[in-house]
């Protein structure tokens, strides 16, 4: 719901760093594998119990998810592969989260995190399986043209989540609270997904005809 709004002014404040990065050979895809490795990091601290050290390894993957992006655009790199290394390494990245919580705390954190989990799966699968059908109908990306997919609209995206992981660790006694009520707002986002996507590609196909 507010990637569009936060992306835009993300963008320039990220430009002085990539152009850096660009003049010592850094490439986008190697952004993503780096900000993918220093994300999975949060895994094991949360595991631990390690907050702050599982939250720095999350603000750190974020920057360097908007970093990938930016440099392929800066340096002209933008391709299909690329956004699929992105957003797959993403989506591994989210399910670590709520996995280490689990370890922390089997006891008090097993349903809960499980249950966003699931809404994770229907989210991302409502996201992708739409952005395969718009790349059929070659649908125009209106807020998103600088992704390398069709980019669909959602309560819970991008930014909602890392709110949520930030405010994970600053009151991890509260994780239960948290993961449910998020839960139900991606319950909410794979409802309007599917019903709008379904009834998008309907339309679509009937005029087709």
């Amino acid at each position: 719901m507010l990637d569009k709004f936060i992306t835009p002014v993300i963008k320039p404040l990220l430009t002085p760093i990539v152009a850096t990065l660009h003049k010592l050979g850094v490439t986008a895809d190697q952004l993503t594998v780096v900000g993918f490795l220093i994300g999975m990091l949060a895994l094991p601290l949360l595991a631990f119990e390690l907050w702050y050290g599982a939250l720095a390894a999350i603000i750190l993957n974020r920057v360097f998810d908007g970093l990938d992006g930016a440099m392929a655009r800066y340096a002209q790199q933008s391709s299909s592969a690329g956004g699929y290394l992105d957003i797959t390494l993403d989506f591994l990245f989210y399910a670590a989260v709520p996995l280490g919580f689990i370890l922390a705390n089997p006891a008090q954190n097993a349903i809960a995190g499980a249950l966003l989990l699931a809404a994770f799966i229907g989210t991302g699968s409502s996201f992708l399986a739409f952005a395969i059908a718009a790349e059929k109908f070659a649908l125009d990306k209106p807020q998103f043209k600088y992704k390398s997919f069709y980019y669909l609209n959602g309560l819970t995206e991008g930014t909602e989540t890392i709110v949520l992981f930030i405010a994970f660790c600053i009151w991890p006694q509260h994780f239960v609270w948290f993961a449910s009520i998020f839960a139900a707002a991606c319950a909410i986002t794979i409802f309007t997904r599917i019903h709008g996507g379904y009834h998008t590609l309907k339309q679509l196909e009937t005029a087709r005809r």
